[in-house]
C-alpha cells in the first residue's frame, strides 16, 4: 500500500507548521518552495486541511495559514483517513469477482487496514517533530 501524494503533501504541510513559532503564518508559496511542490496541489491540500479545521486560513496581503489545533490533538489516523478517503482497499464488485462467494482476501485485507489505522491512532503530529524539531527547522530554512 502506498499513500497518495495528496496525503503526503498534507502531512508535510502539518509537519512544516508544527516546526514554526506558534501562530506564525505561512503561505502556499513558502510550502511550495521548501518542498518543491506544485502550487495547484498544495492549494487543494491546504483547502482540505482548512475544511477539516486542522488549520486556520486568512486571505489578503498578510494572509496565510497556521495550525488551528494543538499538535498533540491531531492524530495521524484521522489525518490519513480524511486525506486518503476511507475507501475499500479491495474492490470485489467492480468488476464483480467470480471468486467472491468463497474468497477471504477482502476480509483479511480489511483486518490489516484496521490494524494499520489502530497503529496510527497512537501517534499525533507532535510525535512527528518531538525530538527532531531543530533539525527539521534547519532543513526547511535551507530549502526555502
Amino acid at each position: 500500500m502506498q499513500l497518495k501524494k495528496y496525503t503526503d503533501y498534507g502531512l508535510r504541510v502539518l509537519m512544516y507548521l508544527a516546526c514554526q513559532p506558534e501562530q506564525a503564518m505561512t503561505s502556499v508559496r513558502i510550502i511550495c518552495e521548501v518542498f518543491d511542490l506544485s502550487a495547484n496541489h498544495v492549494n487543494k491540500v491546504v483547502h482540505h486541511l482548512a475544511k477539516l479545521e486542522l488549520i486556520d486560513t486568512k486571505r489578503g496581503k498578510n494572509g496565510g495559514f497556521v495550525l488551528a489545533k494543538p499538535l498533540s490533538s491531531i492524530r495521524l489516523d484521522y489525518v490519513i483517513r480524511q486525506l486518503e478517503g476511507d475507501e475499500d482497499w479491495i474492490d470485489c464488485l467492480s468488476p464483480i469477482c467470480i471468486a467472491l462467494p468463497a474468497c477471504k482476501l477482502n476480509g483479511i485485507v480489511e483486518q490489516g487496514k484496521a490494524l494499520f489505522y489502530e497503529h496510527l491512532s497512537q501517534f499525533t503530529v507532535a510525535d512527528l517533530v518531538s525530538d527532531n524539531k531543530q533539525q527539521l527547522q534547519t532543513i526547511f530554512i535551507q530549502n526555502a
